[in-house]
């Protein structure tokens, strides 16, 4: 498979969960959010927003302001986990399908030395064993 944006060769199994990812609303919406959690725009954003409440908008902005952090530190964690379960199922597809595909190409290896040495060993009988 192609990934669609580069035109790269990508694994089957990133293509499967990607895919997977874009028809889930849900996963979409986790996605959207640990990306821009995960950003240099989110910490400037915080930065202006709680300086603004602590200089302007409140006279003593600790206790509301405590709890807001409190709060979004929940939900940040919860998207932390999110992402990481989802790392780990990746990982865990991707072992199980190289894990088969190395298999297979163990056997099919397998095959091709035992045809060749049941090719060998009869050119030698030819060889060998013909009379001169």
């Amino acid at each position: 498979m192609t990934n669609v944006r580069s035109g790269t060769p990508e694994h089957p199994v990133v293509a499967l969960l990607r895919e997977h990812r874009t028809v889930n609303l849900q996963l979409r919406t986790a996605d959207a959010i640990t990306r821009f959690a995960g950003s240099m725009s989110f910490v400037y954003l915080h930065i202006v927003a709680f300086t603004v409440w602590m200089l302007v908008l409140e006279q003593s902005p600790w206790p509301t302001l405590t709890l807001v952090v409190s709060l979004e530190a929940i939900f940040l964690s919860t998207f932390v986990m999110i992402g990481q379960n989802r790392a780990a199922a990746f990982q865990q597809a991707k072992a199980d399908h190289d894990f088969v595909e190395q298999e297979t190409e163990l056997k099919t290896n397998t095959e091709l030395t035992r045809e060749i040495h049941a090719l060998t060993t009869a050119l030698h009988r030819r060889a060998f064993d013909a009379p001169k």
